[in-house]
């Protein structure tokens, strides 16, 4: 039996996709097979009535790829994108324990958080992505490709960045991949804001990257290991093991740079300051305008994590050695309690209480209220309840295809076109600006393709339009 094999590649060097396409006819048999280079990727095998259908049907598809980029490749010339795990290490407290409400295991080594009003987000290693309500009840289950790295808000929209290079859109039923990052970018951490990405890399390297997944920026550093990048709007800030600097956000230009004591860690930020935490048992607040170090914290251990109340008022570090701290906004030591469920990876807070993903993967909230924090130095603690996942809750998948639009949906169109090598999309409907695209989810992009999209808002500093809520195909 004759067999037929074209094999593609897409690797973008500016910050775009690192991906292959196998193509394989085998008499009425096409299998085709797609996925991040370097990996096994996903298989779909489809039959046709003659040797001839198929045949063509394989040569649409491969066409199809070659317009939108892909090339001719030999498989395993091209690497794999690098990845690296930040070592799982953790020693043990020696304070109290602090007053820990509930705790989730989610299995794998944690370093994704984001807390709002309504709940919690953890991702671990093995790419599974949790939200958890406030009272401790597990409520959804996103599987992702691989580890994830971060998990970040902006506005409405939530992403995580995981592994593959990929930052996946977890706003809607299902995730969608928003961002592709170049295969040479070792990921450390992210953060978006108005759809702007800055990504800290493993060679001490700052990547920006705008709404349109196209590369805007980087600048390599004296520095490595850079574990803190933070955007708000004006500035991309960024920390590594020669200390913090700040870039503007549109063209990269360096504003500041303030050394610091030991390598940076991990990052905060507020509105007129960001934090970093280091190995040489600091955390600094900086002032955002010139960087200057306002206040230093001091701690026992090497910091892995830090967080900050509204206004600066309390200031929270993890330790490598299971260890959460507060400081008063001047620098002065509050009170230092063991979490006894690992070291704090990430942290947040809300409404005096603190969220930690750790070391061992879970998922801990901690009343920081003050008549708890003082009951827990007099060894007074609530029983941690340890939260389970129901049963029949399934994990949601990343989707590449869409829910068909009703009869009765509402919404705004928009439509995926063909603009050189890239597919762009644009509001159809009227009263909209005809000159701004639409930030769309990459993964589900198709030449020629209709959309409705629930709501269409324009972006805070203008220029493009963001999709909001849940998005269906037009037939």
């Amino acid at each position: 039996m004759a067999r037929e094999t074209t094999y593609l590649e897409l690797s973008e060097d500016d910050g775009g996709a690192h991906k292959f396409y196998e193509v394989v006819v085998s008499d009425t048999e096409v299998t085709i097979t797609y996925g991040r280079i370097g990996a096994a990727g996903t298989a779909k095998t489809s039959s046709y009535p003659t040797a001839d259908k198929a045949r063509a049907a394989a040569r649409k598809k491969i066409d199809e790829k070659l317009r939108k980029g892909y090339a001719p490749a030999v498989r395993g010339a091209r690497q794999a994108r690098p990845i690296t795990r930040r070592p799982v290490t953790s020693g043990r407290s020696t304070a109290r324990q602090a007053p820990v409400l509930w705790r989730f295991a989610s299995g794998a080594a944690a370093f994704g958080i984001f807390v709002d009003k309504q709940r919690a987000w953890v991702g671990n290693q093995r790419g599974d992505v949790y939200t958890v309500t406030h009272e401790g009840a597990v409520t959804g289950h996103f599987k992702l490709p691989e580890g994830v790295k971060c998990i970040v808000a902006d506005d409405f929209w939530i992403y995580a960045g995981c592994d593959d290079g990929r930052v996946y859109d977890l706003s809607g039923k299902a995730p969608y991949a928003a961002y592709e990052i170049s295969p040479d970018v070792d990921i450390y951490w992210l953060d978006i804001h108005d759809g702007m990405l800055g990504v800290s890399d493993a060679g001490g390297r700052v990547t920006a990257i705008d709404h349109e997944d196209e590369f805007q920026w980087k600048h390599d550093t004296d520095g490595r290991a850079g574990w803190m990048v933070r955007c708000d709007g004006e500035a991309v800030y960024h920390g590594h093991t020669k200390g913090v600097a700040r870039y503007r956000d549109l063209d990269g230009r360096l504003v500041w740079h303030t050394p610091v004591e030991g390598n940076v860690l991990f990052g905060w930020q507020e509105h007129d300051a960001v934090y970093a935490g280091t190995a040489h048992h600091k955390v600094y607040r900086l002032a955002k305008e010139d960087g200057r170090i306002e206040s230093v914290y001091q701690c026992d251990d090497a910091v892995f994590s830090c967080a900050v109340a509204p206004d600066g008022r309390y200031v929270f570090a993890g330790d490598n050695h299971s260890s959460v701290y507060c400081f008063d906004r001047g620098g002065k030591r509050l009170w230092k309690l063991a979490t006894g469920c690992g070291s704090a990876f990430s942290m947040q807070y809300i409404d005096d209480r603190l969220y930690l993903v750790t070391t061992d993967g879970s998922l801990a909230c901690m009343d920081v209220s003050e008549d708890a924090i003082r009951a827990a130095e007099q060894g007074t603690v609530p029983r941690a309840r340890d939260v389970k996942i129901e049963a029949g809750l399934a994990a949601v998948r990343p989707a590449t295809t869409l829910e068909t639009a009703g009869p009765g949906d509402r919404g705004v169109v928009v439509e995926c076109y063909q603009d050189g090598p890239r597919l762009r999309v644009r509001v159809v409907d009227e009263g909209y600006d005809s000159g701004w695209n639409l930030q769309f989810p990459k993964g589900i992009r198709e030449a020629g393709a209709r959309y409705l999209v629930e709501e269409v808002r324009p972006s805070g500093r203008g220029g493009f339009y963001r999709a909001y809520g849940e998005i269906k195909r037009l037939r």
